[in-house]
């Protein structure tokens, strides 16, 4: 497939020309072009084809809401002969989410499109279908991660400690389950569904119990990226699934030194000079403890908590797990557990512009544009429906965030 970015294909032009004037597309073009985009769009999405749809609002601000109503307990005492009891009442409570738009394009010049080989105009249609469908999946994965409620392998209790050999285990799924389960947690067509990196189902997949997809899909609908069943779980697989691991500490090391001793000092000296708050707001990790960096300038780090060290201490990103090794987010959830916004109708839009649709901002009729733009909000709707089971796996020293 030809990559756009290895042509020039601006050189002569205002990269941000923005047109007003309808394009001469015919309508079915454009429907094809539509067609494309979404179709490449869902080949990305793993995260949204889950969730509580919601379509967008039209004419009623950039908020969208989802609706739920509370449980009734239960009823334990008997009725009163001849008395009226109090009765119920029913309570609703509201999730709102803020609508945002996203979208990008490419400009195509008549030369490329005339002497290219493939058809350019559609091999940039699936290029931005699939970005379309990567980054929307991205935001609904992003809000899925901030929930509160989290689990770790046995012997772990914080983010911070796990390292490869806190891998993802059978008893882990099996725990996942029952967590859920005690949660009163509404399962997706009779099953669970766990969103997992690949660098984490390799050592799941060994597990005594797995069933491999191929295997029920006989009888079953297949989820896209679903490898198999767990205890119950439904795994869909993506390179997505959230991966935890800090960014290097400078520009040509990923670790500093602390020169000296410390005890409860809350100011460390580094062999090295730093650009000036270039790690403020970051956490890092300094013998057993984690801490946030308040700021730095030249080679003094200043931080929100004292710690204690010897000299030469390593320091490591404290984003992620053990000595700074990528730590890996499974999202367990059932029915419900969150919600996004309808992709389909006006929330997502393919843009084709052909040429001389610009009038005169391209009075030679020298480039097309092809885009997209798409509305999206996702929120938690139950926190109790969500687990985020934290793990290391056998690459956690070799991968990066995501």
């Amino acid at each position: 497939m030809i990559n756009i970015n290895d042509f020039d294909i601006q050189a002569f032009a205002d990269a941000n020309v923005q047109t007003t004037e309808s394009a001469t597309l015919t309508e079915g073009m454009q429907k094809y072009y539509d067609t494309e985009l979404l179709e490449n769009a869902k080949e990305e999405l793993f995260f949204n084809q889950f969730g509580k749809v919601q379509t967008l609002p039209e004419g009623n601000g950039k908020k969208v809401q989802w609706r739920k109503f509370d449980t009734f307990g239960k009823v334990t005492s008997p009725l009163e002969e001849g008395v009226t009891p109090d009765g119920n009442t029913m309570t609703m409570t509201t999730v709102e989410a803020e609508v945002e738009q996203y979208g990008d394009y490419t400009t195509v010049s008549d030369m490329l499109d005339m002497t290219a080989v493939d058809d350019v105009i559609l091999s940039c249609t699936e290029e931005h279908g699939a970005q379309a469908g990567l980054t929307l999946d991205t935001l609904t994965r992003n809000e899925i991660c901030k929930g509160m409620n989290v689990s770790f392998p046995e012997g772990y209790s914080m983010r911070y400690e796990l390292d490869s050999d806190a891998k993802l285990t059978a008893t882990d799924v099996n725990k996942a389950v029952t967590k859920l389960k005690k949660n009163k947690t509404p399962k997706i067509n009779g099953k669970y569904i766990c969103i997992i990196h690949p660098s984490v189902s390799e050592d799941l997949r060994e597990s005594e119990g797995w069933i491999e997809a191929h295997k029920y899909a006989a009888t079953t609908e297949i989820f896209n990226g679903e490898i198999g069943e767990l205890h119950g779980v439904r795994f869909i697989e993506s390179n997505e699934a959230p991966i935890f691991h800090g960014a290097d500490l400078c520009e040509d090391t990923r670790t500093l030194i602390a020169q000296s001793e410390m005890s409860n000092a809350t100011e460390i000296t580094i062999g090295k000079s730093l650009g000036e708050d270039s790690l403020a707001g970051r956490y890092i990790l300094i013998g057993s403890a984690k801490v946030k960096v308040l700021s730095n300038n030249g080679t003094k780090i200043t931080v929100d908590t004292p710690v204690t060290c010897a000299a030469k201490t390593v320091i490591y990103p404290g984003e992620g797990g053990k000595d700074g090794c990528a730590v890996y987010g499974c999202i367990f959830f059932g029915r419900d557990a969150y919600g996004r916004v309808e992709l389909s109708g006006g929330a997502m839009e393919m843009i084709v512009k052909s040429k001389g649709s610009a009038g005169t901002a391209d009075p030679l009729n020298q480039r097309s544009t092809v885009g997209w733009k798409a509305a999206h909000a996702a929120a938690i709707l139950y926190e109790e429906r969500l687990l985020r089971f934290e793990c290391g796996s056998s690459y956690s020293l070799t991968d990066v965030a995501n």
